[in-house]
């Protein structure tokens, strides 16, 4: 059965009431998942809180006390975009908490795979600083966890979201234990993944980015991720497979968009997880990162976990 990570914490954080990163995504979610039965066929967890020694496998000390400070005395911004909240810090320790607890159920063999369903969202959250509506890096905590406690030598992350994924990058820029993959719209937010971003030192040739020009067909998409996966991602042989799972590619997303539908989801799903079967005995975390189409958004990740739960009953095709 696929595993489900949800906590309510993450209704609290606050980002005002006009802001597109907004509890009413994940209620969003929650009311279309509980409307198909689909929220019944998952195993619903609530996850436990990370550690700062979890989040400092990522983040520096110093950055870590900004954010729980700025919560402390009532919220605040870290940039224009990125608002902390007085329950934030506590929020952004459950959805770190959420990844960390997934891989490690994962690992146990508790479940082939699961969907971490948080907020904040964490790819552009950088070692130093909070950006682009992310507090802490989720993703990036979770494969440092499955480096460190683990001992893993080949974790693959694969971002489709619509934005790069900044943060993810410098994380992992000279570690060759981890290839990051970033499927994004380019020339976009943040300005970084250009074609030329593939990492230094020991970690050279283990970034990979794929920009792609915003008018892109839904098929040559679907094209480019699955050649993609055919060559690089499959000859890495992960032995994870973590999913930055954005569904701000959405043709209707309102701050973003890059011409899929929500259908979409399920083929890219669906071939993540061939390459998972290979090498990486079908173990998958997926976490959601941006998607603001409250509309559209629901029924992306319907798409996604119903990939997600054939895969955890066993069905193919």
């Amino acid at each position: 059965m696929t595993l489900l990570y949800y906590h309510d914490i993450f209704l609290k954080h606050d980002t005002g009431g006009f802001h597109p990163e907004s509890p009413r995504r994940l209620e969003a979610i929650l009311t279309r998942l509980k409307a198909t039965g689909l929220w019944d066929k998952l195993r619903v967890e609530t996850p436990g809180k990370a550690t700062e020694e979890d989040i400092a496998l990522v983040h520096s000390q110093e950055y870590i006390n900004t954010v729980k400070e700025m919560a402390r005395r009532g919220g605040g911004q870290l940039d224009p975009d990125t608002v902390v909240s007085r329950d934030s810090y506590e929020a952004a320790l459950y959805a770190a908490g959420a990844l960390v607890d997934a891989v490690d159920a994962v690992m146990a063999g508790k479940a082939t795979n699961a969907f971490c369903m948080v907020r904040p969202p964490g790819h552009h959250a950088t070692p130093t600083r909070g950006m682009g509506f992310c507090l802490f890096n989720n993703v990036a905590i979770a494969a440092s966890h499955l480096l460190s406690r683990h001992h893993l030598q080949r974790v693959l992350i694969l971002d489709w979201d619509c934005h790069h994924g900044n943060g993810t990058q410098e994380a992992f820029y000279e570690e060759p234990r981890v290839l990051y993959i970033s499927l994004h719209r380019w020339p976009f937010y943040p300005g970084t993944g250009s074609q030329g971003e593939t990492g230094t030192g020991p970690g050279k040739g283990f970034t990979l980015n794929i920009p792609l020009d915003w008018n892109i067909s839904r098929e040559e998409y679907l094209e480019v991720f699955e050649e993609m996966l055919k060559g690089q991602a499959k000859g890495y042989r992960p032995e994870f497979v973590l999913i930055s799972a954005g569904f701000d590619t959405y043709t209707e997303d309102p701050i973003a968009g890059l011409g899929l539908e929500p259908e979409d989801f399920r083929r890219l799903t669906e071939l993540t997880i061939e390459v998972a079967r290979e090498s990486a005995s079908g173990r998958i975390v997926s976490c959601l990162e941006g998607g603001y189409s409250l509309e559209g958004l629901p029924l992306c990740v319907e798409h996604h976990l119903r990939a997600l739960e054939r895969q955890g009953t066993g069905i193919r095709g």
